[in-house]
């Protein structure tokens, strides 16, 4: 049989970080072992009743058979505008600040090929989400790197950045409460964000996508809560976390109208809109009862609790996490994060995220995801704690 070469684009995109990932884990569990799979983002608690009967009902109505318009019913518009409104007091015009999107991960794939051309340069945070890469990398785009350190609180420091980098930046990706690191951002960083961007005209993308999982009694702030915020960039909100809805694939992006323009442009090209029965669930889970998302928060929020206190009786020190369903925990000496990773899926039959794979800032971490039952959580740390290694 022929074989087809592959585009450049496609011999430009990195690794799949999380494909090696499940791979290693994979062939662990076929060897017969009880695997605790925390190395992964998928949400494992089930979408709110009252959600899942809104999908149920809608895919019975004729119209949701259909092809449905290439940009999204008005209806989720305006329930997305409507929810930013009761959320964080920002105003949102449901026609031209709103596009509707396949999943998180499309639109913030999307944006580097709607504002980059090839050579152009995107700044980008270390440690950081790895999929920024795939949209610079098939945008043929250069990047630079933001560090993200534990001493700077895992937010950018715009003042050691440099001066040309900033200059040439067409975009800037953020992520807040933020994956890997499980850091949040104040206003007050929100608000230097819109000055840098100003001045240095760079459009900047924040994903919001662990919007509703903060601690503390500390609600995450949105980036367009900041004066000007919508002159300079958007925000990327998925429901995958904040209503248990990962496999639905619906998200949205919010803000500069130049911005939104693109991506509904590109998405005219690419797709025909999402299939009316999830938009109208999408609805009811921006605009319905919100019990269920604060359930959910509360259960991360009890997991976490749980987890720190297994992680002391281990001897082993790690800082709280302040948002996301992550911890972001240090690697004992004489190890590195690959090496670390590797031993406890093999000694302790248990799955985390060496940081180097989000970055080489991430290097001396393991990111763990508080995807399991709290029983499940301390049997993983009583299992690490078995090694001896933090005694």
């Amino acid at each position: 049989m022929r074989n087809f070469e592959q585009s450049e684009m496609l011999k430009r995109l990195p690794e799949q970080f999380f494909a090696k990932l499940v791979k290693k884990t994979q062939d662990k569990i076929n060897q017969g072992y009880d695997v605790i799979n925390l190395g992964q983002g998928n949400p494992d608690l089930p979408t709110p009743d009252h959600i899942v009967r809104a999908v149920q009902d809608a895919a019975a109505k004729p119209r949701n058979h259909k092809y449905t318009p290439f940009r999204g019913f008005p209806y989720l518009h305006k329930a997305i505008a409507d929810f930013y409104q009761r959320e964080y007091d920002v105003s949102i015009d449901p026609e031209t600040e709103v596009a509707v999107l396949f999943g998180a991960k499309a639109g913030l794939v999307e944006i580097s090929q709607c504002l980059l051309n090839p050579g152009d340069l995107a700044l980008l945070p270390d440690p950081g989400y790895p999929d920024y890469l795939s949209g610079t990398a098939m945008a043929n785009a250069e990047t630079a790197f933001m560090p993200l350190l534990a001493e700077n609180e895992f937010l950018p420091d715009y003042d050691t950045l440099s001066e040309d980098d900033l200059d040439q930046a067409k975009l800037m990706m953020l992520n807040y409460p933020n994956n890997p690191t499980a850091a949040t951002a104040t206003r007050e960083f929100f608000d230097e964000t819109v000055s840098v961007a100003k001045k240095h005209d760079i459009c900047a993308v924040h994903d919001f996508a662990y919007a509703t999982i903060g601690f503390d009694g500390e609600k995450p702030v949105s980036f367009l809560q900041s004066e000007g915020a919508k002159d300079v960039g958007i925000e990327v909100y998925t429901l995958s976390k904040a209503y248990s809805m990962a496999g639905w694939r619906v998200a949205f992006a919010v803000g500069n109208r130049s911005v939104i323009e693109n991506i509904n442009l590109i998405q005219d090209h690419m797709y025909c809109s999402l299939f009316g029965a999830v938009q109208e669930a999408a609805a009811e889970a921006l605009l319905g009862d919100q019990t269920g998302a604060r359930e959910l928060a509360d259960t991360y929020k009890q997991r976490r609790q749980r987890f720190l206190e297994a992680l002391e009786l281990i001897g082993w020190e790690a800082e709280a996490p302040k948002g996301t369903f992550f911890a972001w925990l240090p690697v004992p000496q004489g190890y590195t994060s690959e090496e670390f990773a590797d031993l406890l899926l093999e000694e302790a039959h248990v799955v985390v995220a060496p940081g180097n794979g989000f970055g080489a800032k991430g290097e001396g971490y393991v990111r763990v995801g508080l995807l399991d039952n709290e029983e499940r959580l301390e049997e993983a740390v009583e299992r690490i704690g078995q090694l001896g290694i933090f005694q």
